[in-house]
């Protein structure tokens, strides 16, 4: 449609034979053109009616008395009967109600023309050849009237008006010419000519004016039936105000967004409709005082959110909004469109909580706490005041997992969580990191007494019992802490001190709080260098075996040997096994290292006695491997050792890990395997993990034989009671540390089966540990 009014409204754009109806064209939908011009015709049918029957009565007038009167009544007569034929063959077409008229009807119509038009033609002919000159312009006069008026009324069909115009049009010349008035014959040609240019110009201006009308229509009506559907759909509607900005024509759809009647809400002020109880007291937030303001200055907005109370709910909408202006520039309000998004403001938060909250726990996550941290250090450096950062790490969770399951410890980080939340006051925000570690930011941390009774109340807390589904659960807490902007000028420094503070404390074995030092740094340095070594170190040959013997107490000969790991770097030297084995854990090394020890210690005692036994320690992270059965049989097989001279040391800590651990020293057992159990006494002690697993000796931790050499009550009474408890379970002793001749003979008198220590032997090399069995007697050192 709009490319056919562009084509209507250029001069020549819309082809001429399409126009004047005796051509098809392809151009445009000349169909629905015709259409217009029919329905142009057919309006202005009874005016072309009654001028032409009142030029025909003009003319028998005039002509009434002067001519034959038969033959002007005759000639009026058909004229007369010729016109209302064609005014009722256009009334009696359906043209009116069709949107499309085919090539052929509009021809039949025009060409209806033809006869009139001869007939006007016939009369000046007539009065050219019989009558006087006077006689002819006044016909021509009367007829020329007539084509002005047809060619103004039939502007709609101009190939009608070209007929008649240019019949009469040629007669009228020969009339003249005949007449003797040749001039006259001239001017009535060329009034002919404009006539038929002013008809085609009229075509063109009339059919272009209808079909922009009509289109002007369809759009509107387009226009209704989508506001239509908009309003009965969704839940979205239009709402318009006056100029004091109360609602005008209330729509159905915006009545019930509100749950109030059209009539109800109608003419009341909008913010008074969506501020609630606010609009009585005026405290409005501050999206709804943006749309106040929007509305004041009469500025056009687009999808502003606001928020509307409708009693007790809240909704938030989305309104959008223009001013509506008159005619004549001025104000008539606003009209716009609103939208109700609250499923997704709420979605929106529900998303915006879990990006900011931990799931599990509920606390702020590891994004919150680092904004949070962010702004207190902001504050600090503004104020020239300390803010705090206090990591947590939950001691002996790890063993809860394995050996009652994640749910148990994802209900255990519940109360966890709980606790800590117990603790803070309004100038602490607690939150999880993930895992077992948790995190406290100290707004105002001014106070390192205040910080250190914190960093211990919140040890005390988390290391109470525990009651979940049925178990007691004892896990404990250890504490870093980072003073900002102190120890760390960026959020990131800061949790970095932190973290190496834990690590510290973590490292005396749990338990502690400590603060950061600027040595931490060096240290963590020294570590990430001495695991990079470590990781190295069995490819260059830098680990090695030494073997403490292990002696009866009663006999002195030597019954086997605890095989010790030793780290020789090439670029620290001899390095301490407390800090490189448990670097070795921490990092997973542990599995690969304790793989070849077995295999090294099984290989050198393969070559000693046969009552020669080798003891080989293992962590509980190598009884949690799943092929550490297969690295001790392998071990073996190579080696050709018996099954009964290898005997496997643990230290209590492996019945935290539960599971998986126990069920691997039940396997190992049933290899013919012997088992030692280390440090008895100084961990989780409890008969109940003796009674669980069967142990072939006991080792008394050096700590009690210090103190029974020195009659401390205590440690006499305890290893009393090991010895007592060993002999009942049909297990053997060993004293561990015993160096002077003091030592020996309490630890003689007390009971104990085997001793180890200096006062027997150092740890040794293979080869000096081989050179005892060369010897006809030992030597006492």
């Amino acid at each position: 449609m709009t490319e056919l009014l562009s084509d209507m409204g250029q001069a020549h754009g819309a082809p001429m034979r399409a126009l004047l109806g005796i051509a098809r064209s392809d151009e445009m939908d000349w169909g629905h053109v015709r259409a217009v011009q029919m329905r142009g015709m057919r309006a202005n049918a009874l005016l072309r009616l009654a001028a032409n029957l009142l030029a025909v009565l003009t003319i028998g007038m005039v002509f009434f008395r002067a001519e034959n009167i038969l033959l002007i009544a005759g000639w009026s007569l058909a004229m007369a009967v010729m016109q209302l034929h064609n005014y009722r063959s256009v009334l009696r077409g359906d043209f009116a109600d069709r949107k499309s008229v085919s090539l052929r009807e509009l021809q039949r119509i025009q060409l209806q023309a033809i006869l009139p038009s001869l007939l006007w033609a016939a009369a000046l002919l007539y009065i050219g050849l019989y009558g006087s000159i006077e006689q002819l312009v006044i016909l021509y006069s009367i007829i020329l009237l007539m084509l002005v008026g047809s060619a103004t009324v039939v502007a709609a069909v101009p190939l009608a008006t070209m007929i008649l115009v240019s019949v009469t049009g040629l007669c009228a010349a020969a009339a003249f010419v005949l007449a003797g008035a040749p001039i006259m014959a001239a001017c009535g040609m060329g009034v002919s000519l404009l006539l038929i240019i002013a008809a085609l110009q009229s075509a063109r201006n009339h059919v272009g004016a209808d079909l922009a009308r009509i289109n002007l229509q369809e759009k509107n009506e387009t226009v209704s039936l989508l506001l239509r559907e908009f309003e009965d759909s969704g839940a979205d509607w239009l709402w318009q105000t006056d100029t004091a900005r109360r609602v005008a024509r209330v729509s159905p759809r915006f009545a019930y967004a509100l749950g109030r009647d059209a009539a109800e809400i109608d003419g009341l002020p909008l913010l008074q409709l969506v501020a609630g109880e606010a609009w009585e007291s005026g405290d409005f937030p501050a999206a709804l005082h943006m749309l106040a303001d929007k509305l004041n200055k009469r500025e056009p907005f687009s999808n502003l959110l606001v928020p509307v109370y409708l009693g007790d709910r809240q909704l938030w909408w989305e309104l959008s909004a223009s001013p509506r202006l008159g005619e004549d520039g001025n104000f008539l309000g606003f009209r716009g469109v609103g939208s109700d998004v609250t499923t997704q403001q709420e979605s929106q938060k529900k998303i915006s909580h879990l990006a900011r909250f931990d799931t599990l726990t509920g606390l702020p996550n590891r994004l919150q706490l680092t904004e949070s941290l962010g702004e207190a250090m902001r504050e600090a450096d503004k104020w020239r005041s300390r803010c705090c950062f206090l990591m947590i790490d939950l001691d002996r969770f790890k063993a809860v997992n394995d050996t009652l399951g994640h749910p148990v410890g994802d209900r255990l980080l519940g109360r966890v969580s709980k606790r800590l939340q117990s603790i803070m006051s309004e100038n602490e925000l607690c939150g999880r990191l993930g895992g077992d570690e948790f995190a406290v930011v100290v707004k105002d941390g001014s106070d390192s007494a205040y910080v250190t009774r914190l960093a211990d109340r919140i040890i005390e807390v988390l290391s109470k019992p525990y009651e979940v589904d049925q178990h007691t659960l004892f896990i404990g807490a250890s504490v870093g802490a980072a003073v900002g902007p102190r120890d760390g000028k960026t959020v990131e420094m800061l949790m970095r001190s932190a973290d190496l503070a834990l690590y510290r404390s973590k490292d005396a074995g749990g338990g502690s709080h400590t603060l950061y030092q600027p040595s931490l740094h060096a240290d963590a340095e020294e570590r990430r260098v001495m695991e990079i070594e470590l990781r190295k170190a069995l490819e260059r040959g830098e680990l090695y075996l030494q073997y403490q013997p292990v002696v009866d107490a009663e006999e002195y000969i030597v019954t086997g040997f605890e095989a010790l790991l030793r780290w020789n770097s090439e670029k620290f030297g001899p390095v301490s096994p407390a800090k490189f084995i448990p670097l070795a854990e921490d990092t997973r090394l542990i599995a690969s290292i304790g793989e070849w020890v077995l295999a090294q210690a099984c290989r050198d005692a393969a070559q000693w006695p046969d009552m020669v036994n080798v003891a080989v320690n293992v962590s509980a992270d190598q009884l949690t491997v799943p092929n550490f059965i297969d690295t001790v049989t392998g071990a073996l097989e190579k080696s050709g050792l018996p099954t009964r001279r290898l005997e496997i040391e643990v230290t209590e800590s492996i019945f935290v890990r539960g599971g998986m651990a126990e069920k691997m020293l039940a396997r190992v057992l049933d290899l013919g395997i012997k088992l030692s159990l280390d440090d008895f006494g100084t961990g989780y002690s409890s008969l109940g993990y003796l009674s669980k697993t069967r142990f072939d000796t006991i080792k008394v931790d050096r700590s009690f034989v210090q103190g029974a050499a020195n009659n401390v009550p205590e440690s006499i009474a305890i290893i009393r009671a090991v010895v007592a408890m060993a002999d009942s379970l049909g297990m053997s002793t060993t004293a561990e540390g015993v160096e002077n001749e003091d030592e020996l003979k309490m630890i003689q008198a007390l009971g104990c089966k085997k001793i180890q220590g200096y006062y027997f032997g150092r740890p040794m090399s293979f080869e000096d540990a081989s050179a005892l069995f060369h010897q006809s007697d030992m030597d006492v050192a």
